[in-house]
């Protein structure tokens, strides 16, 4: 962890050219989450349970016993990942959040080093509403108060926009993430479940 100087620090709108650099920044934080979320998922009992009578149905089918116990958690670990990489923001980054009261900015410290990112979305058909989307952080640059920065920022953004509400979806297997909204006077609101277990909180604060 670096120890940063305050003055040094900036945040800003992402330009267009700078979206490959954040994508490859919001990539490398999806891949810790992601491997920890999908391990989460394939260690609850009754997905333990249901991987195991698809084994046992391809056995019947199967001539191998390995890869009829494989399968099942191959098939369940893609599906995973193509739920966790259908978000439609991430195919145009920087078009999506230069349309409407959307918005995305960038930490950059010295001027020219992108250490991190944020997003604000209105939420449809919930006024003076929005989400906090895409909070990330660069691995070399964690824990030394960027992520705080960062959430002070859009919350002073969304304050601005007239919002009265700011939410933010955060994996229960984020530990760090959950902590500084906690710390920061979210609670959360509600859930994403699966097979009964949560997997996504919901965060909530009113502004």
């Amino acid at each position: 962890m670096p120890t940063l100087e305050p003055e040094q620090l900036s945040i800003r709108e992402m330009r267009e050219d700078e979206a490959t650099i954040v994508l490859e920044l919001l990539k490398d934080g999806f891949k810790d989450t992601e491997n920890r979320l999908i391990l989460y998922v394939l260690t609850r009992p009754l997905a333990l349970l249901l991987m195991a009578v698809g084994s046992s149905g391809l056995r019947f089918f199967l001539n191998s016993f390995v890869v009829a116990l494989v399968v099942p958690v191959l098939l369940t670990v893609v599906a995973l990942k193509l739920l966790l990489w259908r978000s439609p923001d991430l195919r145009q980054l920087y078009a999506y959040y230069n349309t409407g009261q959307r918005g995305l900015w960038v930490a950059v410290y010295d001027e020219d080093d992108i250490c991190g990112c944020v997003a604000l979305e209105p939420r449809d058909g919930e006024p003076h509403t929005a989400e906090l989307k895409r909070l990330a952080v660069s691995r070399w640059y964690r824990r030394s108060g960027v992520g705080r920065r960062l959430l002070r920022f859009l919350e002073a953004q969304a304050r601005a926009q007239g919002c009265k509400c700011l939410v933010a979806q955060v994996s229960v297997v984020t530990k760090a993430a959950i902590g500084l909204f906690e710390s920061s006077g979210y609670s959360v609101s509600s859930g994403r479940r699966w097979l009964g277990y949560t997997v996504q909180q919901v965060f909530s604060k009113e502004l």
